[in-house]
């Protein structure tokens, strides 16, 4: 599929690359998806287990891959999906305070589905984005 081109950002996203052979986002034309972001240290790769912390993350994380991919960020997103273990008030209210700070100005599709179990062991969401990136 040489059309498509694929971004893992510097840090986890690389090591992602290398070990799940997977990447971070990819770009259609002038869209943007990401899979799924964690909450984990984009760096190091470390996951607060506290669930605020690791939604709060995972928004910063989005941010990184779709500039990563050339976009601006969370302003271009249309369409959310959220995963998490578990789907309660707690992790609705701190993904409805992220998508208020992170997206002021408009308010996308959202789709968010509780799970019995997410790529590592200490994860507890996990936040796909897909954005539109006219260039």
């Amino acid at each position: 599929m040489s059309h498509l081109t694929y971004y893992s950002y510097p840090g986890v996203g690389e090591e992602n690359k290398k070990n799940y052979s997977y990447s971070q986002a990819v770009r259609l034309g002038d869209r943007i998806e990401c899979s799924g972001q964690g909450g984990w240290d984009p760096q190091t790769g470390k996951i607060d287990t506290e669930i605020n912390a690791q939604i709060d993350q995972a928004f910063k994380n989005v941010e990184i891959a779709l500039k990563d991919a050339g976009g601006k960020g969370w302003d271009q997103v249309y369409r959310v999906v959220s995963y998490h273990i578990p789907l309660n008030d707690e992790a609705l209210h701190a993904m409805v305070r992220n998508m208020k700070q992170w997206m002021p100005n408009h308010q996308p599709v959202w789709t968010c589905v509780g799970v019995t179990r997410l790529g590592l062991d200490d994860m507890r969401v996990e936040v796909e984005a897909f954005a539109h990136d006219p260039k």
